[in-house]
């Protein structure tokens, strides 16, 4: 028998109790409106709703929907959650994934989950056809709750501006997520952009931009371009990872830009990953002529992720020819107190990952693709910002930016999916590095997909995931 069949016989109360957790059957004294047992119930713990943490018991319905409680509930198994945070399930808008998800997808989704992810947009890239992934996808089991957006950038290798428009429009009519493009890596005129971010305004979809410049001379007109599309199209734009395409070396000034934006009215957001470095493709364009001076960087400053190997002249002209390989840059690049902290602070900024995991074993991948929501909260807790106010930016805030396809997901609230994530706020932290990137977050008790235990104390119980689109229009 495999070890993931074996897991699976194993009935939760034995797991639990083989890790320490209160799972077993319970009754109580009988008071009015308690009188049903759950499948699933959450006691003890601090319970994130309606924007505060409160001590409420937590039932998961039949039917895998919540009901909330300050009374206890009756449960078959009954998880006890004293000293942990019962949150709504982290929801990654800028999930991304190998761009050959046949044989790597459960790989992908598996370090979303142990990170405490329950919902995995690919909102930054996507797909060309976001129709046929479904169609490909949907039937095959998953460990989160999947979605995509409609992939700019490959669409426009292959067909000229009349066919893209028609394309873009037959995805969103089909339920797409999003319009999403990068411009710093694939440069395109102003006026095509507009044409994408009006299409995506005709079906009410937000627009999620990857700026046109990163380095200090130029950086913030791409916030301006960013704001001048919002304005002109009234599509809701969300700007990828600010501090390290936008807001690297004017932070305060692009931050201002746009909360004066929203004031006027502009519906635009923007998201950050919890890293002081990035990193991208050594064969991308943000390493074309003259990088090390608009980064301030040498070869030896890149390390290609997934290894302790350092990057020297004749190595990067070789992987400048052979696409695929990761590099980073070393850590501070993007300063914590200048950049990252800055737009935590403001209401309109989420976290995305931009990450993901490609393989189990030396993965080329940013560590942000297995850690980078266990990383949010525990940095959040290190310069003292509440519970309360990162928890949103990785549930609601999400949800809130995608709705109505999320819909009745990212709170926890009565009759609410039953997509929860179980945390200890004081051992919570991504163990991820450049050198070691696929390592499960530390942290992480339990994660409830759909109304079912699917990670449970280092253990993958379930794949309960569902397809996140719009209803056809």
């Amino acid at each position: 028998m495999n070890r993931r069949k074996a897991i699976s016989q194993l009935s939760l109360a034995s797991v639990a109790m083989c890790t320490g957790w209160a799972f077993n059957r319970t009754r109580v004294i009988h008071s009015p409106s308690q009188d049903q047992t759950f499948p699933i119930v959450i006691q003890k713990g601090s319970v994130f709703t309606e924007g505060s943490l409160q001590k409420l018991n937590v039932g998961v319905t039949e039917k895998g929907t919540l009901h909330l409680s300050p009374l206890e509930l009756s449960g078959t198994q009954v998880i006890n959650a004293e000293g942990k945070i019962v949150s709504p399930g982290f929801i990654d808008i800028l999930a991304d994934g190998p761009k050959n998800l046949t044989n790597d997808y459960h790989v992908f989704e598996r370090f979303k989950l142990t990170d405490g992810v329950t919902t995995t947009l690919q909102l930054h890239g996507g797909r060309e056809n976001p129709g046929e992934y479904h169609r490909f996808f949907d039937p095959k089991p998953h460990y989160t709750n999947y979605g995509v957006g409609i992939y700019v950038m490959g669409i426009r290798l292959a067909e000229d501006l009349p066919h893209r428009l028609k394309h873009v429009e037959k995805m969103l009519a089909e339920g797409a997520l999003s319009v999403s493009h990068s411009l710093e890596y694939q440069p395109t005129p102003y006026w095509e952009v507009k044409a994408y971010a009006k299409l995506a305004k005709r079906y009410e979809r937000p627009m999620f931009l990857h700026l046109r410049y990163s380095n200090k001379e130029n950086e913030l007109m791409g916030v301006k371009e960013a704001i001048r599309l919002a304005q002109e199209t009234g599509v809701h734009l969300h700007i990828d990872h600010l501090h390290s395409t936008g807001g690297t070396f004017h932070m305060p000034e692009a931050l201002d830009l746009i909360d004066k934006a929203r004031q006027s009215g502009l519906a635009i957001t923007t998201c950050v990953y919890p890293y002081t470095y990035w990193a991208t493709y050594l064969h991308s364009k943000r390493f074309d002529e003259g990088w090390q001076q608009r980064y301030g960087l040498d070869y030896n400053d890149l390390q290609l992720v997934g290894t302790n190997q350092r990057i020297t002249p004749e190595s990067f002209q070789y992987y400048r020819k052979h696409p695929g390989y990761l590099v980073a840059v070393p850590e501070g690049a993007m300063p914590f107190e200048s950049t990252i902290d800055l737009a935590l602070q403001t209401d309109f900024c989420m976290i995305g990952s931009d990450g993901g995991m490609a393989s189990m074993e030396a993965a080329n991948s940013h560590p942000r693709g297995a850690g980078c929501f266990a990383t949010a909260i525990q940095h959040a807790q290190s310069i003292g910002l509440p519970l309360e106010k990162i928890l949103p930016k990785i549930t609601q805030m999400p949800a809130d930016l995608i709705h109505p396809a999320v819909r009745n997901r990212g709170e926890i609230k009565e009759g609410a999916m039953a997509d929860v994530t179980i945390f200890d706020p004081k051992t919570i932290q991504g163990r991820a590095t450049v050198e070691f990137p696929n390592r499960d977050s530390a942290g992480i008790e339990a994660v409830i997909l759909n109304g079912k235990v699917a990670y449970l104390q280092g253990q993958i119980l379930a794949e309960n995931g569902l397809p996140i689109r719009n209803t056809a229009v």
